[in-house]
């Protein structure tokens, strides 16, 4: 059995993430978690605040007040007994792995942690997000202390990630894993890689994307130096270690990179939006939200990306917002749920699913782990034709865009592995109230037996290509029942009020315009 030691100052999800993808990859490993954590004696508390209210003068007031106020509706991201996309990567999934145990000290240098840490005798040790370690603790280990740093080295030691990149309008931001030397971040390089700076990307957008890169860089490195494959470089020369920017510098940089936003219209109507959202929570918070009518709401998206803004996107950080306020403010359903539901039972919180129309590649690399990192369940419609030949969909052809990447059968089976679910969009994205009968027979037989080979489905769903009212007919909906499938989607707008048509599902379309009250208001489907 191989033995590594993981140093880390907590173990929220992306930490969790690369200590479990590490744990996947490694056959007979077991792992020594040291989370370090000081004890907050109020004296410390203190200092710290006053320390910081020096450093970033008034700011420092209302970020502490809304820090607070964040902790105190936090919620848990997993329902008990419940498996949702994610699931593994939490700590309550980490801590319950075999040969996987959790340290906690209030010193990862007291010598008590240390003896712990030689009489465990790892192989290896990992930094991640751990404190400045010292090399009597780097050291243990016979091969070495490796790690992670989000930024571009030498160039961008320190913190925070993409932070200074941003600051100095680099268009890329660099990740990397190298080994721990008395000097930070001055160690050799063992593996890297690069986020390149997308026309609309935000720092929270590049920090999400540098979490996932750092996950496969990490269990990569782990790997290839348990292997005796790995082969390192040392840094170049020059660089600089940066500290941690104040909230005048942060409230800088935002106004600096601000891309076009949610649509911001007249004062009066945002002002009704607000009255009308915070009348609901109210009635959601006192227990009488059952005084209105039960109602499912499916919302629809199609691209998570920062390369385009168009109705058919969301931004990265923007669909993050919007996934962490479905968990905090509503009860999030299955596509299976939805559709077995007959009457829909009064709720104090908004019913809402996640779907997602054609099947583009942003799906994959961003929408997916940011899912994950909430645990909503999703359903991803995918055209199994353009799919099969990465090929283009006609509304992009008609708008002159550019090739879209698009998702291939292995991403699709590894999401539905991670616990998605993917359904037809019909083969080509016909409008199947238009084409000639026989097509529309064809694409209906062709996507579900496609899905059904390809993923090894039973039931499959279909979402109408287009989804308005114009693109499906009685009769073609007949096709639909005919061709097996066991619900139907549109795309038309409204929210599923009373009860639930398993082949009349509506949806409720969401794009990069959507602020957070529009998007809260839609989950509660009163717009």
């Amino acid at each position: 059995m191989q033995k590594i030691v993981v140093f880390t100052s907590g173990l929220p999800y992306a930490v969790c993430k690369g200590i479990v993808r590490i744990y996947v990859r490694i056959p007979h490993l077991a792992l020594l978690i040291v989370v370090h954590s000081p004890p907050r004696t109020l004296f410390r508390l203190l200092r710290n605040q006053l320390m910081n209210l020096k450093r970033n003068g008034w700011r420092w007031i209302p970020y502490q007040t809304g820090e607070i106020l964040r902790l105190l509706v936090r919620t848990s991201p997993t329902a008990p007994g419940k498996e949702l996309p994610g699931h593994r990567f939490q700590l309550a999934s980490l801590v319950g792995l075999p040969n996987v145990r959790v340290l906690t000290v209030q010193n990862i240098h007291a010598a008590a942690t240390l003896d712990q840490i030689r009489q465990f005798a790892p192989q290896l040790g990992i930094s991640l997000a751990a404190p400045i370690l010292k090399s009597t603790a780097f050291r243990i280990p016979p091969l070495g202390t490796l790690n992670l740093h989000k930024g571009s080295l030498p160039h961008y030691r320190g913190m925070p990630p993409a932070f200074w990149e941003l600051w100095n309008d680099a268009q890329s931001v660099g990740c990397s894993v190298h080994w721990v030397e008395e000097k930070l971040d001055t160690g050799d390089i063992v593996c890297e890689s690069t986020v390149h700076r997308a026309p609309f990307s935000t720092l929270t957008g590049l920090q999400l994307c540098l979490d996932e890169v750092g996950v496969q860089l990490t269990a990569t490195a782990v790997s290839d130096v348990l292997a005796g494959t790995a082969k390192s470089r040392p840094q170049g020369s020059g660089g600089r270690t940066n500290r941690k920017p104040t909230l005048a510098q942060f409230a800088q940089l935002a106004t600096r990179v601000r891309r076009p936003g949610p649509n911001r219209r007249a004062s009066s109507k945002q002002a009704a939006k607000s009255t009308l959202l915070f009348g609901l929570q109210c009635l959601s918070a006192l227990g009488l939200q059952k005084l209105t009518t039960p109602r499912i709401t499916v919302l629809l998206y199609h691209r998570v990306t920062d390369a385009v803004r168009d109705n058919l996107t969301v931004g990265i950080e923007q669909f993050d917002t919007q996934m962490a306020l479905l968990r905090r403010s509503c009860h999030v359903l299955s596509i299976d749920e939805v559709l077995a539901t007959s009457n829909i039972k009064a709720s104090n919180k908004p019913l809402v699913a996640v779907t997602f129309d054609d099947g583009y590649q942003d799906n994959y690399e961003f929408a997916a782990p940011i899912l994950e990192r909430h645990a909503i369940p999703a359903t991803f419609f995918v055209s199994t034709g353009i799919i099969e030949n990465a090929g283009r969909f006609p509304h992009d052809l008609r708008r002159g865009n550019p090739a879209i990447p698009v998702m291939n059968w292995h991403q699709l089976r590894d999401m539905r592995d991670r616990g998605f679910t993917i359904g037809s969009h019909s083969v080509s994205h016909i409008d199947c109230a238009a084409v000639p009968e026989d097509l529309v027979i064809r694409e209906l037989a062709q996507s579900r037996d496609d899905i059904r080979r390809e993923l090894a489905y039973d039931n499959v769903i279909f979402a109408y290509p287009y989804g308005g009212r114009i693109n499906m007919t009685a009769a073609r909906l007949q096709l639909v029942r005919q061709a097996g499938y066991r619900g139907c989607l549109s795309a038309y707008g409204g929210s599923n009020l009373g009860s639930v048509d398993p082949f009349n599902v509506l949806r409720r379309g969401i794009h990069w315009e959507f602020s957070n009250k529009s998007f809260l208001l839609e989950c509660y489907g009163m717009t």
